[in-house]
């Protein structure tokens, strides 16, 4: 997946072949921000002009602007598989949020 990301909003990048154009939408929260372009570079000031124009317009209508992500997580999961990530934590030298942090970094970078 291609992505693009400012001032802590991420968009997904797709290509619209009927009307040549590169087109992207903001992720992680409830508005929608949209935007386009005909080329990579054009999209990119795209995206931060939509970003831009959405925070001053929460500013202008006193409204917090979403963010995508509070950095809490919580995970029901099996027992089994929370007792091997412990372990695979414990082999690492590292804590259980650590050791999770790290592997869904890696699972998302990729």
């Amino acid at each position: 997946m291609n992505k693009m990301t400012y001032k802590g909003y991420a968009a997904r990048i797709g290509y619209d072949d009927r009307d040549s154009i590169f087109v992207g939408r903001v992720l992680g929260i409830d508005d929608i921000i949209g935007f386009h372009a005909e080329s990579v570079s054009k999209l990119r000031r795209a995206f931060k002009e939509a970003i831009d124009d959405y925070l001053a317009s929460c500013e202008e209508l006193g409204k917090a602007p979403q963010r995508t992500a509070s950095g809490r997580l919580m995970l029901r999961i099996a027992p089994e598989v929370h007792r091997d990530a412990l372990r695979a934590a414990q082999m690492a030298d590292k804590s259980l949020n650590q050791w999770a942090e790290d592997v869904l970094l890696a699972a998302t970078q990729a």
